[in-house]
């Protein structure tokens, strides 16, 4: 008896994953077709974490001004590594202005981000192109928001258009659809179960 518990335990669990299979291949094309900013603090004090979102703030406002031109994500990492000295300039001046004499790092990597809603889309986890920025020790609390298409900065309209514009009619639906949070939230265990294999 015990032996079939077991196993109709064990093939529920293969039946949930295998059906998690096709969702969790549409959660990875929207990451290949989104480019993230991410901003670490150099520590969780109130001045730092306030630094932060004022290094955010100058950094969005040049990133808005770049990415408007850009029509797909590479043209947005294009665009990025081609101003990455300037983006790094533009937090360190910010950091100079405000009085703190942290160095700061700025560069294009690719990353983990968890299942994360912005308004009124939802991003599922994964593996995301990203502008990273650390400031000084980068050991407090992070910002993230989404470069391209352009989610972070511009009234709802605006930001409406960009997503429609750079993710297919699908990939839309997925994340504006509020009843998806939670299965982009099983995608995100279903990956870390499979991490451990």
């Amino acid at each position: 008896m015990k032996l079939l518990i077991k196993s109709a335990c064990v093939a529920f669990v293969l039946s949930v994953l295998f059906s998690m299979l096709p969702f969790e291949a549409d959660c990875r094309e929207i990451s290949d077709e989104v480019f993230r900013l991410h901003i670490l603090a150099n520590s969780d004090s109130e001045e730092d974490q306030a630094l932060k979102l004022r290094v955010r703030d100058r950094v969005l406002k040049r990133g808005d001004e770049l990415f408007n031109s850009a029509k797909t994500k590479e043209e947005a990492q294009k665009l990025t590594a081609s101003h990455l000295q300037e983006l790094a300039d533009i937090a360190a001046d910010e950091i100079a202005d405000s009085g703190y004499d942290y160095p700061v790092r700025a560069e294009l990597t690719r990353m983990y981000f968890n299942t994360r809603r912005y308004a009124s889309y939802t991003l599922p986890a994964g593996t995301y192109d990203a502008l990273r920025l650390v400031i000084g020790k980068g050991e407090g609390h992070n910002w993230w928001c989404v470069m391209y298409p352009s989610l972070c900065v511009g009234v709802a309209s605006e930001q409406d258009e960009k997503a429609r514009g750079a993710l297919t009619e699908s990939q839309y639906e997925l994340v504006t659809d509020e009843n998806t949070e939670y299965r982009f939230k099983l995608v995100e265990i279903f990956e870390k179960i499979c991490s451990l294999f």
